[in-house]
């Protein structure tokens, strides 16, 4: 009986996609990137560049494009180790990858729309710039995770295991800088900040771990 083989191929495509995006990322934005690579250590950037927001932002599209694509890598290869998928083809990677975006586009719209609705959109464009920031920050991060779990790596557990604490270890600095930036607005509205983590922060991922196992 043939086995069908694991192909790094398209991972490869994807990986220089994401390297691509990064490129023009620097070379458009030299100053703005080398401040963006210090944002988990350093609020430099986010104080200066959540001035000049835009709806849609060049630069952040760029890495957002590259976070996308990591993060579906990471993903993949994290269920697959789990979870032992032995039936997979270009066609789920793509999934993976269009599910992956369509969870964040949706989540930031919904954070936007909600913003509008209760007359607080500066408030929600600052707190989203800080979140987008650090997330895109993880895609950076991922990209030489991914490169060792798919090229030299034979086990994959003790990476993902790695790499999930250092990917929580980012996001809760970015939680934490972004409560500190905002404690005085979040003091006063403590209650509906504990509603907004559990429905808009903590509820969407259940859901995208669920559709990923599915």
């Amino acid at each position: 009986m043939l086995r069908e083989m694991f192909s790094n191929e398209l991972f490869t495509v994807l990986i220089i996609i994401g390297l691509v995006c990064i490129g023009i990322a620097k070379a458009t934005n030299g100053k703005r990137f080398h401040d963006f690579t210090q944002v988990v250590w350093n609020s430099k950037y986010l104080k200066i560049y959540s001035k000049d927001q835009k709806f849609v932002d060049g630069f952040d599209a760029l890495l957002f494009t590259n976070l996308v694509i990591s993060l579906s890598i990471f993903l993949f290869l994290c269920v697959k180790s789990f979870y032992a998928i032995t039936d997979y083809s270009n066609t789920l990677v793509i999934k993976v990858l269009v599910g992956v975006a369509s969870f964040f586009l949706i989540k930031i719209l919904l954070e936007r729309l909600i913003g509008s609705l209760f007359e607080i959109d500066n408030f929600v464009d600052n707190f989203l710039f800080q979140k987008i920031s650090y997330t895109n920050f993880l895609g950076l991060v991922l990209i030489p995770i991914n490169a060792l779990m798919l090229y030299t790596l034979e086990s994959h557990n003790i990476a993902i295991y790695i790499a999930f604490s250092l990917l929580l270890l980012v996001l809760c600095i970015g939680l934490i800088t972004s409560f500190k930036m905002h404690q005085n607005i979040i003091k006063k509205n403590l209650f509906y900040f504990i509603l907004y983590l559990c429905a808009l922060e903590i509820t969407p991922y259940i859901i995208l771990y669920k559709f990923l196992i599915e």
